[in-house]
């Protein structure tokens, strides 16, 4: 699936286009989504404003934009690839009775790290027994 971002750091919510991704018919089992990109990530967390909010404040505290990274004389984007490495490219969520078995405040995110982009997001579900 596509998924478009809107700034240089972006949360997008795609709990719900995860969840649709999910085949009918499969009652238990994982489903994982994956960023098969290196300066974005797939977290899960609350999609709450503030907490988004925290979320990239975090992230430029941790990895400042411009801290004289080797990669920024190649890309000028260091800390867009650092960032990602810190979130991970792909959660796996349990389906349990055909959804998403998330708790009561978890969501899937993507994270953009180097936007406004349009990303890939790979989602694929295992059956088990």
């Amino acid at each position: 699936m596509k998924v478009h971002t809107d700034a240089r750091v972006d949360v997008v919510d795609v709990t719900d286009a995860v969840a649709a991704a999910v085949p009918a018919g499969v009652e238990r089992g994982v489903c994982t989504a994956f960023v098969p990109h290196t300066t974005a990530g797939v977290i899960v967390n609350e999609a709450e404003s503030g907490l988004l909010a925290d979320l990239e404040a975090a992230l430029e505290r941790l990895v400042p934009r411009d801290d004289g990274y080797e990669h920024d004389r190649v890309d000028d984007n260091a800390d867009a690839h650092l960032r990602a490495t810190l979130l991970g490219s792909s959660v796996s969520v349990p389906v349990e009775s055909g959804a998403l078995a998330l708790g009561t405040w978890q969501s899937v995110l993507l994270v953009e790290c180097d936007g406004p982009r349009t990303r890939t997001l790979d989602v694929t579900t295992t059956t088990s027994a």
